[in-house]
């Protein structure tokens, strides 16, 4: 009965060791790394990136057809 209870008290430190090994392996490499600083844009560029979206959204022909999901499944 003792080695049954010394053998269970090994597993679970172990498996409790091997859990908070794969926990703590990324907390490092998640700490170190910081988000770029925020930076300031240009008023021109911003309207031209507005513009050749809208240009974009234009050149997108229109459906004749309604969207039907369940098309396929009828």
């Amino acid at each position: 009965m003792t080695m049954r209870a010394l053998i269970a008290a090994v597993m679970v430190a172990l498996l409790t060791v091997a859990a908070h090994a794969q926990g703590s392996a990324g907390m490092g490499k998640r700490q170190q790394t910081a988000a770029p600083p925020a930076k300031k844009e240009d008023p021109t560029k911003k309207k031209a990136d507005e513009k050749a979206y809208k240009d974009a959204l234009d050149k997108i022909p229109e459906s004749k057809e309604k969207p039907d999901p369940w098309k396929s499944m009828r």
